[in-house]
């Protein structure tokens, strides 16, 4: 205790000021949120309880994971089949990451159709 209030009173001393950390920004997914209250939105409430759907699914995340080139916020992409039509929701960082996931997607075994809900990441 006494050494940390040495240290305390040796860095007011040197006039040296710590670091403010800056306030962390809370997620404010609001506008998804009341868009997917929706009947027209498909989320992963609504995933096929079929064993082709479910594989269908299982094989695309397992693909967009397993990709190395893929930002954290496009392997956390939703994915939902429902009768074979994979619907894809969520950010991703670019146009490249877009493209990769609905090939990726496009590409499973027994997929008919794919909604590509994506949403390029704007930065500013």
């Amino acid at each position: 205790m006494r050494r940390l209030a040495a240290l305390g009173l040796c860095v007011a001393i040197a006039g040296i000021t710590p670091a403010i950390a800056a306030e962390p920004k809370d997620a404010d997914n609001t506008g998804q949120n009341v868009r997917d209250r929706g009947d027209h939105t498909t989320t992963p409430m609504d995933q096929g309880g079929s064993e082709g759907d479910r594989t269908i699914t299982a094989e695309i995340r397992k693909q967009i994971t397993d990709n190395d080139a893929l930002s954290m916020n496009a392997k956390n992409v939703k994915v939902i089949t429902q009768g074979g039509v994979v619907t894809l929701r969520g950010p991703v960082k670019s146009a490249t990451e877009k493209t990769t996931v609905a090939g990726i997607a496009r590409k499973a075994t027994g997929v008919k159709r794919v909604d590509d809900q994506l949403e390029v990441e704007h930065n500013p």
